[in-house]
């Protein structure tokens, strides 16, 4: 069986101008404006244009065949904020939405989130879990307004190891039951580079049913076990039930003295040892680059690739790995 590996890249492009999803107001700035209204005309505003720029990046995306993007999840500034709780934050932006949605419609893509480290489901204080809980609400309708299934949508650390890894990794277990069977579809967990190994990350998700998004970066940066390669069946089997690919994230160190931050760009030549490691084990792999440069990590990598005669290209993103 020949798998099919296909590429994508993070929020933001180098090569489009002007063109951030992530715009933000302070609260600071927002307090500072001593009309209430129009300040959150002005975060209307900001919400607008983020989504508008990220239909241009999607549409950027089309143009270079990639189908594969990870959303910003800073689309709407001060969207749950404890001043701003009787605010309707998608109102102003349900049309821009709708719009995404079309064009999902004629250029199908995968597109999911990545929400920032503040979502916590394995903490044992109740308010960080419900404001999780209500930043993944957030999430959701974001991804219904564009017209998406929740299903495996969110990617998240396990969370924090609060001095006992093995009691943090039961909390999470005990959190699960509490967390809306919405919010347990979209949900995918990812080993992390301090604490949660990959070995810790496979126990949660084959115990919740979840999908294990596997990140050799990290694994290289936090493991018990050098090898993940015994570990890679059990990886894959998380995915027998989702209706999507497998997916999973590639990044290089940025150097031996900073190996846990992301380098400019991926180390070709890393990334096809590690395909011709598990080509035919998936029919397809989706591969997010965790990359400083966006998308012309994406880009240099492809041009990487093109030496390799083992590849046989699909389109601009995507190729088989015979």
């Amino acid at each position: 069986m020949m798998t099919v590996v296909r590429l994508g890249y993070v929020a933001m492009s180098v090569h489009v101008p002007h063109c951030s999803p992530s715009q933000t107001m302070t609260v600071a700035q927002f307090r500072v404006l001593r009309d209430r209204e129009a300040a959150i005309r002005k975060l209307e505003r900001i919400a607008r244009s983020n989504i508008n720029n990220c239909l241009r990046l999607l549409k950027h995306n089309k143009a270079h065949e990639i189908r594969f993007f990870r959303l910003s999840s800073r689309l709407i500034p001060l969207a749950n904020h404890p001043e701003l709780e009787n605010w309707d934050y998608l109102a102003p932006i349900r049309e821009a939405l709708q719009t995404i949605a079309l064009f999902l419609q004629e250029y199908p893509m995968r597109l999911d989130f990545h929400p920032e480290h503040f979502v916590v489901l394995n903490s044992p204080d109740p308010d960080v879990f419900r404001a999780s809980l209500n930043t993944l609400k957030l999430h959701a309708e974001l991804l219904s307004g564009m017209g998406i299934d929740l299903e495996h949508r969110c990617v998240l650390h396990i969370g924090g190891g609060y001095g006992d890894k093995e009691k943090a990794l039961e909390q999470l277990i005990h959190n699960w039951a509490y967390v809306p069977v919405w919010g347990q579809r979209m949900i995918m967990f990812e080993n992390d580079d301090t604490v949660f190994t990959l070995r810790d990350a496979l126990y949660a998700c084959e115990k919740l049913g979840v999908p294990l998004v596997f990140d050799l970066h990290h694994h290289l940066a936090n493991h018990d076990e050098e090898d993940w390669r015994p570990d890679w069946e059990r990886i894959v089997a998380t995915w027998h039930h989702s209706p999507l690919p497998m997916k999973m994230h590639i990044s290089s160190p940025k150097s031996d003295r900073q190996f846990r931050a992301h380098h400019d760009f991926v180390d070709a030549e890393m990334f096809i040892r590690f395909l011709r490691e598990v080509k035919g084990t998936v029919k397809q792999l989706d591969c997010m680059i965790e990359a400083k440069q966006k998308d012309e990590a994406l880009f240099q990598l492809v041009r990487d690739l093109k030496h390799y005669n083992d590849l046989e290209w699909i389109d601009g993103a995507s190729f088989f790995i015979k």
